[in-house]
């Protein structure tokens, strides 16, 4: 009887062993960030980004310029008078800091917000090119210690995402 229950168990244990194997006999991996960096809609949004930061820095300086005025202004001033306006510098100043914290904030938002559609629409073309393909798995490179390059999808994903891409 144990010489069954052994036997038994080699047996299962084999068949569990190459039924795995069987299941995973395609793989491939991804460079990410080459993939990312390559999409045409992360290059049009940093484009976007950077023009908005632009504009942010413009208006920024502007305020900066306008403390600085304030504050020269008031250096001239008596004491009594410097007293007098010393709330209109705190005033823009506070101003100054809230428009600051507020803008690079919605940037940062916004970056976030993007870089999830992003890595999304490169999630979903990754998946739809393995199931059209019968990869059961895909890796991100940077987990592999060694990469067989024939194994390398990143070029395939890049044309897909790229194609389906829509200004």
């Amino acid at each position: 009887m144990r010489k069954v229950a052994v036997a038994l168990g080699v047996i299962l244990a084999v068949a569990v062993f190459t039924g795995i194997a069987g299941a995973a006999d395609k793989f491939a991996y991804v460079d990410l960030s080459r993939t990312f960096s390559e999409y045409n809609k992360t290059k049009d949004y940093d484009k976007t980004l950077n023009d908005k930061t632009t504009v942010y820095e413009t208006e920024r300086d502007k305020k900066v310029n306008d403390v600085k005025q304030t504050q020269d202004k008031l250096n001239l001033l008596s004491d009594k008078e410097k007293e007098t306006k010393k709330p209109d510098l705190e005033n823009k100043i506070k101003a100054l800091q809230e428009y600051d914290r507020q803008k690079q904030t919605d940037l940062r938002k916004e970056q976030d917000d993007k870089m999830k559609e992003i890595l999304k629409d490169i999630e979903e073309a990754v998946k739809k090119y393995s199931e059209a393909q019968g990869y059961t798995m895909v890796f991100n490179d940077r987990v592999l210690v060694y990469q067989d390059k024939s194994l390398d999808i990143t070029d395939k994903i890049i044309d897909i995402v790229n194609k389906g891409y829509k200004k």
